[in-house]
């Protein structure tokens, strides 16, 4: 067998995130079948993490195996093919062979994903499709001092968005969560060792509420040691979430 890599981009718009699903087209499926289409063979497509439905990517990492028969068109080339055959909505950035023990998820040690949200009065036309929208002021000072209470190595189950589902430890380290405006664009970049479900949106939504003034940064240290999940803490809408970039 022989093992690429690849390296995506797609807007998760009109896709039912990235793993397959009954209800909808997902990325994995349309990727899967490129895959078939170039290489005449099927092969699982394994993403470094589910980005939900509406979520985006820059940086999505994925590997499949394929019999080494089918292995013979060069890199350049590969990469040609899939983009011909992918809808312009998901691009294959990059394609790498790899050894055959790597794992798209479970060899990844950091992630990191930006939030954007539209902040005025009137919303962009052009940027709702990647953007999520506030229209009412935001105290940014208050939401980068809730930032700082929730940075570090933390059990983040209160911002998980069903903790049930998570059979492993809900203990995160969250690197590095910021937020930064420039002109009527907020951005909330979070970088982790790893992500819950839905984690990153139920932080921006956190946080959103925290700028609004309908939450404390002392309510924010509050929800984070009680370590349950209640309607304090919003998930924030899918569009305006990418995933920027997975780490090896």
């Amino acid at each position: 067998m022989v093992t690429y890599k690849l390296t995506l981009a797609y807007d998760g718009t009109d896709y039912a995130g990235w793993q397959l699903q009954s209800n909808g087209t997902a990325v994995q499926e349309i990727v899967e079948r490129a895959i078939e289409r170039i290489l005449g063979e099927k092969a699982r497509v394994h993403g470094s993490g589910r980005t939900d439905a509406g979520v985006h990517a820059l940086g999505q990492v994925a590997h499949f195996h394929v019999s080494k028969a089918r292995a013979t068109i060069p890199l350049k080339n590969l990469r040609r093919a899939f983009n011909g055959a992918l809808p312009p909505d998901v691009r294959v950035l990059k394609v790498e062979r790899v050894s055959n023990d790597f794992h798209a998820r479970f060899l990844a040690h950091e992630k990191t994903y930006r939030y954007r949200i539209f902040c005025g009065d009137v919303m962009d036309p052009f940027l709702q499709r990647w953007t999520a929208y506030w229209p009412r002021p935001l105290d940014l000072a208050a939401m980068r001092r809730a930032a700082r209470v929730l940075a570090g190595r933390r059990d983040f189950a209160a911002f998980s968005a069903n903790p049930r589902r998570e059979q492993e430890s809900t203990v995160r380290t969250l690197k590095r969560l910021s937020v930064a405006r420039r002109g009527k664009l907020v951005t909330i970049t979070a970088t982790a060792d790893g992500f819950l479900y839905k984690m990153v949106r139920s932080l921006a939504g956190a946080l959103l509420k925290v700028g609004a003034g309908k939450l404390t940064v002392a309510d924010i240290g509050r929800i984070m040691a009680s370590k349950k999940r209640t309607a304090l803490v919003e998930t924030a809408p899918p569009q305006g979430l990418f995933l920027v970039k997975v780490k090896y």
